[in-house]
């Protein structure tokens, strides 16, 4: 079994690239961003530690988690992302060392998540390709992705690692600007 980090900004392509992956390579894909989703359903743990911290208000009258509202405070706070990141870091990456137990007959799995360093995950991956891309491309994915302003996409952005960081980090750097058939080609050499 070989497992693949796969990070970068929002907006670089981490997700057309797991798309590829899982695709040309048979990868089982364990997307942070989903496992996060799915840990935050009504009654589990991780949201009743995320309403313990932040209070009620940051639920529905469904009892269901205000992800917009979530995210809206976290850009604006360092100490509240924290926090979440902190809460994340602890029922998230248990989830996800959970998943890669479960998976042990696989061949390839990649994690797939944006705060790969920060979470320690990087440290259970034979290689880390990190995917980088144009500030400008970044931003428009961004913004048709989760249909916001170019304002709140660049502010979302601020608060990452920069490119640069993950340069210096990853095994491998893909750049994305946008040409599938260019990153077929960078996925079969660095496998």
């Amino acid at each position: 079994m070989k497992i693949i980090g796969v990070t970068g900004s929002s907006g670089a392509g981490k997700t057309t690239i797991c798309a590829i992956l899982e695709k040309e390579y048979l990868a089982h894909i364990i997307d942070a961003d989903e496992v996060a989703k799915r840990l935050t359903k009504k009654g589990t743990i991780y949201l009743n530690s995320i309403v313990e911290y932040f209070g009620i208000d940051i639920l529905d009258s469904m009892g269901e988690l205000k992800r917009k509202e979530l995210a809206n405070i976290i850009y604006e706070n360092d100490e509240k992302r924290k926090a979440l990141n902190n809460l994340t870091f602890t029922y998230v990456v248990k989830e996800i060392k959970q998943n890669i137990n479960d998976l042990q007959d696989k061949e390839l799995i990649v994690i797939d998540a944006p705060l790969l360093y920060e979470s320690n995950l990087d440290k259970i991956c034979d290689i880390v390709i990190g995917v980088i891309a144009k500030e400008e491309d970044k931003i428009d994915r961004i913004c048709k992705r989760d249909n916001i302003s170019i304002e709140i996409a660049k502010k979302r952005l601020n608060i990452q690692l920069k490119d640069d960081y993950i340069k210096d980090k990853a095994d491998y750097i893909i750049v994305n600007n946008g040409n599938l058939e260019e990153l077929e080609k960078d996925i079969k050499k660095i496998l």
